[in-house]
């Protein structure tokens, strides 16, 4: 039975060990392996190698054959160079030692001296002990190494973004591929324009475009991912495309982690914490189309009973009542075509008990109201660029004026409070340390404290983030004579014209005070909200004026009619409650 068990020479090298010397290489421990083997009779023999991976990661491929190998009863000597060869866990490699010593299988370290067909090696958990410390020292090191690299602004990862190339004679530099930059350009267009990733995903897979993975494996980089065909994309890949702030031009470094060596699973930084450098390599994409990409990639779009495609218009109406999110519905079948809007939490909420009215607008309608609207201040901003200017900035001027007061009487009472909790905790530690307050109570206080403060400091960063926001919006009038220039045709209401322009619509309740009907619509555009066109007060015609007098006419002869009939009324009703009285 046992001269069918195999003899396994196994040998590993992670990119650590090359640092080393070319003593530790895969051809050398080979060597060292195989003269030990045919010298002491250790035949036939096979080799098992894991190159370029490290002693802490215990899902290495030939590793893995090994302990399949030994739990199959297969296995009759394990030679290695060093025990760190095969790990470097000191618990784990003492439950591998117990497993091959169940299995019966001979295992020997040459340069350790290890035997265990000579009974263990006091040293052994020892060697073991030293190798994990290696290890995790090895580990500290290469962490601080990246981190400096990583606050420098330095490019950290190995791999370069879809869309971009290594500057052959700076590794440091990227330069954009025109050739994915093409693609990378048309799946933002293809956002703006209404498309999800599936969409986007089907429509480049059906046009075979080649994917990353594949484009990258052709223009001579490193191949990504490996893949069955190289035309497929998948949504995930879109997502990520969609997702990447470094086509703006900015390095995006540490934005995963894991919690230990020994751990292999990695966690995202929190957005907070990502280490940011801006224009460091050319931007594929502006500013505004990825802030449009991403507004767009939040919204959820549901298609009403799986039938009908998701309106276009969701995530852009607003209820301006209750400020809720105007919710899409259509008829069902057979009860004619209507497809409108209503106020979602009305409709969730059960109607009127919801506190708020349906403020109900059908599709046709609103987008006929954004079209005029976009086209309107679109002309006058063509036809006007200076006036337009000077009255966005007028109305920023006091929007700022208005919200930066408000925003910083909140960090002044944020900061009161922040002060006021600084005393509190050191009254709280003088009474802990005199024995006024227990060290469970103490606890208990000062975590709900510490947690206040973190409150008010997020708080504090956010206000003064908004500040500095409301202090550039003076500029964003140029951007929107930009956009108005690249659009020259406004009769139809395009999926890319409605993200670009449009930030969002409040929806007002109707207003019947007047004894019609009117629906008052407030649309909000990109970069400059909401724009009221300056109309020219333009004199009435004398027919004009004459129709206007006659019309007043009529209404105060209505109004008098109204007016006597109210009072024959009144006036029938006591006499006949005096009569009646009479009667009494």
């Amino acid at each position: 039975m046992s001269s069918r068990k195999l003899n396994i020479l196994y040998s590993r090298l992670s990119r650590d060990d090359e640092l080393q010397g070319p003593s530790n290489s895969i051809v050398n421990q080979q060597q060292l392996l195989q003269e030990y083997a045919e010298r002491n009779g250790f035949t036939p023999y096979i080799h098992i190698q894991d190159d370029g991976f490290s002693g802490t990661n215990w899902d290495r491929p030939g590793w893995q054959e090994i302990i399949s190998k030994i739990e199959a009863d297969k296995v009759l000597t394990l030679i290695t160079k060093d025990s760190s060869r095969m790990g470097r866990d000191y618990i784990r490699m003492g439950l591998y030692r117990e497993m091959f010593r169940e299995k019966g299988v001979r295992l020997i370290a040459v340069n350790d001296g290890i035997d265990t067909a000579h009974g263990d090696d006091d040293f052994t958990p020892f060697r073991e002990i030293l190798s994990e410390w290696y290890a995790r020292d090895t580990s500290k090191k290469i962490r601080a190494i990246f981190k400096a690299r990583a606050s420098e602004g330095k490019h950290i990862s190995p791999a370069v973004p879809y869309g971009y190339l290594r500057d052959r004679e700076d590794k440091q530099k990227w330069i954009v591929d025109e050739a994915a930059a093409v693609i990378v350009r048309r799946i933002f267009n293809m956002v703006i324009e209404g498309y999800g990733v599936t969409q986007i995903a089907r429509t480049l897979t059906e046009e075979k475009v080649p994917n990353p993975s594949a484009h990258s494996e052709m223009v001579g980089g490193e191949m990504r991912h490996r893949y069955t065909d190289p035309y497929i994309w998948r949504n995930t890949t879109i997502a990520v495309i969609i997702e990447r702030r470094e086509y703006l031009g900015h390095t995006i470094n540490c934005k995963s982690y894991t919690d230990s060596y020994k751990s292999k699973k990695r966690k995202f930084t929190p957005k907070e914490e990502l280490l940011i450098f801006e224009n460091t390599h050319p931007a594929i994409i502006s500013e505004e189309v990825w802030t449009n990409a991403q507004r767009l990639r939040r919204t959820i779009r549901r298609s009403p009973k799986g039938i009908l495609p998701p309106c276009r218009l969701t995530g852009l109406l607003y209820c301006a009542q209750c400020g809720a999110k105007m919710t899409y519905r259509t008829s069902a079948p057979g009860h004619g075509e209507h497809n409108e809007y209503v106020c979602s939490k009305y409709r969730v909420g059960g109607g009127t008990r919801s506190g708020c009215t349906q403020h109900f607008i059908s599709v046709p309608i609103i987008e006929k109201l954004i079209l005029d609207s976009i086209r309107m201040v679109s002309g006058f901003v063509r036809e006007n660029e200076t006036e337009f200017i000077e009255k966005v900035r007028e109305a920023y001027a006091i929007q700022q004026t208005n919200t930066v007061k408000d925003c910083r009487k909140q960090i002044a009472k944020a900061e009161k409070r922040q002060g006021e909790l600084v005393l509190v905790v050191k009254k709280l530690l003088e009474a802990n340390v005199t024995g006024r307050i227990p060290d469970s109570h103490f606890d208990k206080m000062f975590a709900e404290y510490a947690d206040e403060q973190n409150g008010l400091e997020k708080q504090i960063a956010e206000l003064k983030e908004r500040i500095l926001s409301y202090e550039a919006d003076s500029v964003r009038a140029d951007k929107f004579i930009e956009l108005a220039r690249r659009y020259t045709d406004f009769k139809e209401l395009s999926t890319a014209m409605l993200n670009e322009f449009v930030e969002r619509v409040l929806i007002h309740e109707t207003d019947k005070s007047t004894g019609k009907r009117i629906r008052k619509v407030d649309v909000h555009l990109n970069f400059i909200g909401h724009f009221t066109v300056p109309v020219e007060e333009i004199p009435l015609a004398p027919e004009e004026i004459e129709s206007e007098r006659k019309d007043e006419e009529r209404k105060a002869k209505r109004r008098e009619i109204t007016r006597r009939y109210r009072e024959r009324k009144k006036a029938k009703a006591l006499a006949s409650a005096e009569h009646s009285a009479d009667a009494i």
